[in-house]
């Protein structure tokens, strides 16, 4: 039984830097600053090597989930201990820990929401499946497959393309609203309406 009063603790994946904002590899850092900006908050730095802020989703009153929303601080590949250190600080159980990360499976524009699973050659879903287990949430945001010959590694680490851009903002608020709805309505209602 998950004891109401721990919060979810939601993990953007991302790589910390300027150079690497606007990357796809990094759009769980985005997805992360649109629901910190939704809440009013401001991250700020924590000892467990993460940027947090803690606040508030759903309606206002007893429907609403206190939330602690992360950005590692580590890089990509090193994303489980930061993420294991705020699950301790925060008495978070895993099932209330969400991942929100790229994924080169599924086509840009579309979202899969599932709990638990392999890390599919996603070095920052290994490294947390390493440290604490595969039970936690996933928020697989598509990024689609690198073009022609072009190596994964370097793929991920470009930014979105200027097509994709006039869409990026529209999909980073449906994967923003995506993890809100999961948070508040559970799994299954969140995967009957972003699953696509």
């Amino acid at each position: 039984m998950t004891d109401d009063s721990s919060p979810w603790l939601i993990v953007g994946l991302g790589n910390p830097g300027p150079e690497y904002a606007g990357n796809r590899h990094n759009v769980g850092f985005m997805v992360a600053d649109l629901l910190a900006e939704r809440m009013g908050g401001k991250f700020k730095a924590h000892k467990a090597r993460a940027q947090v802020v803690e606040g508030r989703v759903g309606p206002p009153g007893p429907g609403s989930r206190r939330v602690v929303i992360a950005k590692p601080m580590s890089f990509m590949n090193l994303s489980g201990g930061p993420t294991t250190a705020l699950r301790d600080f925060y008495k978070v159980p895993v099932e209330r820990i969400v991942a929100v990360h790229d994924e080169l499976d599924i086509d840009f524009g579309q979202l899969r929401l599932k709990l638990g699973g392999g890390d599919n050659g996603h070095n920052g879903l290994k490294s947390i499946t390493k440290a604490m287990g595969p039970d936690y949430c996933r928020v697989r945001f598509g990024i689609g497959r690198p073009p022609g010959r072009m190596q994964v590694a370097d793929f991920v680490l470009k930014d979105f393309s200027s097509t994709e851009r006039k869409e990026l903002a529209f999909e980073v608020d449906r994967a923003a609203d995506a993890v809100e709805t999961l948070i508040v309505d559970g799994l299954e209602r969140a995967q009957s309406t972003y699953n696509s």
